[in-house]
């Protein structure tokens, strides 16, 4: 009876470890039908947010940032446990100059998941420069930033559309190191980040879904509650960047046009007049907009079935540049 015992002892062990297995515990892979392939289980925490650190030497720019989880609030009493950099979503903007080298050190706060940093406005071989930071570790990258542009940064880590549906991603704007050729124009400028929420943690829904939220600067609220301020005859300048993951920007200013529009923030790439401008996942602009009459001049998506979602702005424009405390005008 002796071999019967030990190889039913053999394979309970053998059924245990494949349960494990198809778990995602430490160290092992998940399943191919599981939330999150190839990765463990995420850790449902709220680590608070935490500052960037960004220092300048000459043309080199120091960067230090955080991968962590952290709750946001993408509605009204709606909180997401996101994937984050540095706690907020989307993650901090950053600005350098064209020609800067960039040192970045990413410190990996989350305790289950690796994470990394893929800049687009970098060249750099991504089998050595976007590579995963473990859970707990610290790494450090260098790259230089050589084109001008708005440009998308996020985490490049297996399965990238689960990191960047779950928060990991934000903008790098890169000045062009002899500005635009209507800098002298500009009385204001924004920054407007669009993206996308599908039901928490679901990768299915990620992969195959419609998003439950489409949103501007990781919200349905915000910009409504505090619009973009100018006053009569200022020109206004955003900075634009659709994260996606998956959905175009058809990025529109309602009661007015755009004097200029350089497309992915490259001074070279221009046009003029434009009343939308389309914008692919990761896709980028500058665009330039004269206020002439005071009143709210609403900002949406004009795929409207996503504006119906939360991506709608207010640009308010009063006498004096002051917010006046009116409700703004929904779209």
């Amino acid at each position: 009876m002796k071999p019967i015992i030990l190889f039913l002892a053999a394979g309970l062990l053998l059924m245990s470890v494949g349960l494990y297995t198809i778990a995602g515990g430490p160290g092992l892979a998940g399943d191919e039908n599981s939330a999150y392939p190839q990765q463990v289980e995420p850790a449902q925490v709220n680590q608070p947010p935490v500052e960037p650190v960004i220092r300048r030497d000459g043309k080199d720019v120091y960067i230090e940032m955080t991968t962590q989880v952290t709750n946001v609030e993408i509605s009204k009493g709606v909180t997401y446990n996101a994937w984050t950099f540095n706690g907020t979503v989307p993650g901090p903007v950053l600005r350098v100059k064209q020609g800067d080298m960039l040192h970045l050190t990413l410190k990996n706060l989350d305790p289950s998941l690796a994470h990394s940093m893929d800049y687009h406005a970098v060249h750099a071989a991504p089998s050595s420069k976007f590579v995963d930071v473990m859970p707990g570790e610290t790494g450090s990258f260098s790259y230089p930033a050589n084109n001008p542009g708005v440009f998308m940064y996020h985490c490049g880590t297996k399965p990238v559309l689960a990191h960047i549906a779950n928060g990991m991603y934000g903008t790098i704007i890169v000045e062009p190191t002899d500005g635009y050729p209507t800098d002298k124009e500009i009385d204001r400028s924004y920054t407007i980040v669009q993206s996308e929420f599908y039901k928490e943690h679901d990768f299915e829904d990620m992969q195959d879904g419609e998003p439950s939220y489409v949103v501007f600067n990781g919200n349905d609220y915000g910009l409504m509650e505090k619009p973009f301020l100018a006053k009569v005859g200022d020109k206004v300048r955003f900075y634009v960047s659709n994260s996606g993951p998956n959905e175009v920007s058809s990025f529109h200013i309602v009661g007015t046009m755009f004097d200029t529009v350089y497309l992915d923030g490259n001074p070279r790439n221009i046009q003029y007049g434009m009343q939308t401008v389309m914008l692919p996942a990761s896709g980028g602009a500058v665009v330039e907009v004269t206020v002439t009459e005071e009143g709210d001049y609403p900002i949406v998506t004009h795929q409207f079935n996503h504006a119906s979602k939360g991506a709608v702005a207010t640009l308010r424009v009063t006498k004096d540049g002051q917010d006046n405390g009116m409700p703004a005008m929904g779209h």
